[in-house]
């Protein structure tokens, strides 16, 4: 039994610690809709998932578990970058969340990008209420990955500490590009 939790799972425990009946929330990276359904169990009925991709089979696999598990009236799926938050959401947010790299399954030439991702952030941590968190987790493994992980963490570690809590979690002996967590806890 492994006691050591993996990217996604320490990212859905720390989101499922305080998302709540009515809270909204943001998938900024829908992929399989794994983590947009996650959040619109927890959200209910009388709260609403932002659910992001750039990519028609994501957007499609997201819409398709949401209609299985009866949670697509709880969800807005959007098919644009995630960088276009704000043409969206107006609203605060409670939680938000992001992995990065490419589509498991997909088109791996189809990968997050640096600037989109910055640009995302930036627009996000503006959304947060006090008390919210965004978790990122960083699959970098692929082309591009390391320029990603590198302006992510240079972004993060930037944030004022009045105003945003920084953690970062990841495997120190692990080889081939383990994931890294980055949770962000606004907190000012």
């Amino acid at each position: 039994m492994n006691v050591l939790k993996k990217a996604i799972e320490l990212s859905h425990e720390f989101i499922g610690n305080i998302l709540n009946d009515g809270d909204i929330a943001v998938d900024c990276t829908a992929g399989n809709g794994n983590d947009t359904c996650f959040m619109a169990n927890l959200v209910k009925d009388n709260g609403k998932v932002y659910s992001f991709d750039i990519q028609e089979i994501a957007f499609l696999h997201t819409k398709s578990s949401l209609i299985e598990q009866d949670l697509i009236n709880v969800v807005e799926l959007i098919h644009d970058s995630h960088e276009n938050i704000d043409t969206y959401i107006k609203e605060p947010i409670k939680c938000c969340m992001f992995n990065l790299g490419y589509l498991p399954n997909g088109d791996h030439s189809i990968v997050t990008k640096p600037h989109s991702t910055i640009y995302s952030l930036e627009k996000v941590l503006n959304l947060l209420k006090f008390g919210g968190i965004v978790t990122i987790a960083i699959y970098y493994g692929h082309e591009g990955g390391e320029e990603e992980r590198k302006a992510v963490i240079n972004f993060v570690s930037k944030l004022d500490q009045m105003y945003f809590a920084v953690q970062k979690i990841e495997f120190m002996n692990f080889v081939n590009c383990p994931p890294i967590l980055i949770v962000i806890e606004r907190i000012g």
